[in-house]
């Protein structure tokens, strides 16, 4: 018992003194800091440098405020409003193997698709989470089909989100509210698609889109502005391909329609898809009126009278 007790007194001493030496200098016996900025372990009385090469615990962003910071700091992904439960949940891959890539029994597969059931059930667990889930669905699923940004496919989420809370969805289908929360959030964040474009993608007619578009801003308050023909005219002469001498062409005499006032009532669309055809023409470009149609939406008749429109407005804004 008593050479226990001495092992144990001589055990904790030694254990006091790693510590004591842990914290001291070699050298010197002075304390030691932590320089950060160099990833050293140094002694403040004699500067030895004890430890090198130390691993930054830290974030890897900076943030120069309180607010800053918070606003960075994070734990896991991101939350997102383009998912149901705003990312939040669990998801349980769909692929029959463990953590190491082998795959599973026959027992171990059973019961993963049991788990995957009860979580699916979990996540839905009432009418209106599964509206959303669908909803939200269409709505990434038509973003990615008219190549609209993150920033619109959030916007769309959120307008729709409240037209689900505000009980604006009886009597209207969920993809008509869905296309319509999108039309209007391409429109807000100034990438606008025209409605023949986004009734293409969608599973509703382009009636009902517009008549549930105009409700829904409505009976939300929405402040979209008027649709700029100029915000058509870069995705246009992307598609087509011609020089950006033929975009600045373009949005000039968009600019003089705009001052002469015959865009008034007239589709953005239709306007812009000729002033693209017409400056295309002024620059010595070869682009047929069908192909600019295509890329457009409008129709070839629409297309000529507008154009004949614009350039009878440039020759009376240049006129002495």
């Amino acid at each position: 018992m008593t050479d226990t007790r001495t092992r144990n007194r001589t055990d904790e001493r030694t254990t006091a003194e790693e510590e004591r030496e842990e914290h001291h200098c070699p050298e010197c016996g002075g304390n030691l800091v932590a320089d950060e900025e160099r990833g050293e372990t140094v002694c403040s009385e004699c500067g030895l440098v004890v430890d090198e090469g130390q691993i930054d615990r830290g974030p890897e962003w900076r943030a120069f405020d309180a607010a800053e910071k918070d606003e960075k700091s994070r734990v896991g992904a991101p939350t997102t409003n383009t998912m149901h439960d705003k990312g939040l949940s669990t998801n349980i891959g769909w692929q029959d193997k463990d953590a190491y890539g082998n795959s599973l029994g026959s027992r171990q597969r059973e019961k993963m698709q049991r788990l995957r059931k009860w979580n699916e059930r979990f996540r839905t667990r009432d009418s209106k989470e599964r509206n959303l889930k669908q909803a939200l669905g269409e709505i990434d699923r038509m973003a990615s089909a008219l190549g609209l940004p993150t920033n619109v496919r959030e916007t769309a989420s959120v307008i729709y989100r409240r037209a689900l809370d505000e009980d604006l969805l009886p009597g209207r289908s969920i993809e008509g509210v869905a296309t319509s929360a999108l039309y209007a959030a391409a429109r807000q964040a100034g990438t606008p698609r025209s409605l023949d474009e986004i009734s293409n993608v969608s599973r509703v007619e382009k009636d009902e889109i517009a008549r549930t578009y105009r409700y829904v801003v409505r009976e939300l308050g929405l402040e979209i502005r008027p649709a700029d023909p100029k915000s058509y005219v870069p995705r246009f002469v992307s598609d087509l391909g011609v020089s950006e001498e033929v975009e600045r062409r373009a949005r000039d005499l968009l600019d003089t329609a705009t001052e002469k006032g015959i865009h008034s009532g007239k589709s953005p669309v239709g306007l812009a898809a000729a002033a693209v055809y017409a400056a295309a023409l002024l620059s010595n470009e070869k682009v047929t009126q069908s192909e600019v149609s295509e890329v457009s939406d409008i129709s070839e008749v629409t297309i000529r009278n507008r154009y004949h429109e614009l350039l009878e407005a440039k020759e009376d804004a240049l006129a002495p």
